[in-house]
């Protein structure tokens, strides 16, 4: 085991999957020589050269168009969007064609690729560097979708999701890049749909995703002390494929859930969650689901109104308490 930051954990699982398959490329802005943005690609290009590591010009549509094309010709792409937000500039690319191609030609092409990207908030990057769009790729058919909250899950998830013959979006949270925690040095890979159970508890389960994952582990530990309440918390890890299953044996043991979910309240992850979990589940409940999330609103630079924009601690514990 090694102790490796979030960061250093993404240029891990990408190292990896290079040494051991020729097809694999990292292609986007300042991924190379500047080791990116966030520092997440740090090293790679020194260690596999101007071949498997491309640095792209300032344009996300070239990008993704780049790796949609590589993708159809037997390479596998890892492309880096360095901003989440900015998949809104080259949507099209990725929900139009990358999400469809292998349904349209009747499986006769499969697109490999990973599209990684800085998601969430909490480092003060204002409304147009802050969201949390993982919503956004849930909704397409097409696409599986990979949140991590951890160095190990990183490293393993990301390797899953370059073996995959799907198209992946990889959102990495951009708060979480400094966090450390013990990586296999090994191979190592995570199987994509398998949430993880962070904190075994027997009252109330709490859901959680990549930053929010803190939350509900600090949330937990504050109400066994405050209030003997055990909670089991979640890590989902994968939106797509959603591991139902996971979700379903907790609430069969506690009764109660909290969702905690950094995306905004309308239409997100959590709600679809929830309708599952009603349609499902709803025997196995004892209390109304509900769920803690993000306002509504464009997510403020100033640190005190993003911190309480967000799911908190607090929040959490006085949902739970109202059950």
């Amino acid at each position: 085991m090694a102790q490796l930051s979030y960061r250093q954990a993404v240029a891990a699982g990408i190292a990896q999957e290079i040494e051991r398959d020729p097809t694999v490329m990292l292609i986007g802005e300042d991924v190379g020589a500047a080791g990116g943005v966030f520092k997440a690609t740090e090293g790679l290009f020194e260690r596999f050269g101007p071949s498997r590591i491309w640095d792209t010009p300032i344009s996300e549509q070239a990008i993704i168009g780049t790796a949609m094309g590589a993708a159809m010709t037997g390479i596998r792409p890892v492309a880096e969007i360095m901003f989440s937000d900015f998949l809104a500039t080259c949507w099209d690319g990725i929900a139009n064609e990358i999400a469809k191609m292998r349904y349209m030609t009747g499986g006769q092409v499969c697109l490999p690729l990973v599209i990684r990207c800085a998601n969430g908030a909490g480092v003060h990057f204002g409304a147009q560097h802050s969201q949390s769009l993982e919503n956004m790729a849930m909704m397409v058919p097409g696409l599986k979708v990979v949140v991590p909250s951890n160095p190990a899950d990183i490293k393993g998830l990301l390797a899953a999701s370059i073996r995959d013959d799907d198209p992946v979006v990889f959102f990495e949270h951009k708060e979480l890049y400094a966090s450390t925690g013990d990586v296999f040095e090994g191979e190592y890979v995570v199987p994509l749909g398998e949430a993880s159970v962070v904190h075994e508890g027997a009252d109330v389960t709490l859901v959680s995703l990549a930053a929010t994952v803190r939350t509900a582990l600090e949330a937990a530990d504050k109400l066994v002390e405050e209030d003997g309440v055990s909670a089991e918390v979640i890590d989902l890890r994968c939106l797509v494929p959603l591991d139902v299953r996971a979700v379903r044996k907790s609430v069969d043991k506690t009764g109660r859930l909290v969702i905690i979910e950094e995306t905004p309240r309308q239409l997100g992850w959590g709600a679809e969650l929830c309708s599952i979990v009603m349609e499902e589940m709803f025997d196995a409940l004892d209390a109304p689901v509900v769920r803690v999330t993000t306002e509504p609103i464009p997510l403020p630079a100033t640190p005190t109104l993003e911190r309480i924009a967000r799911p908190t601690v607090e929040r959490t514990v006085k949902a739970v308490r109202s059950l």
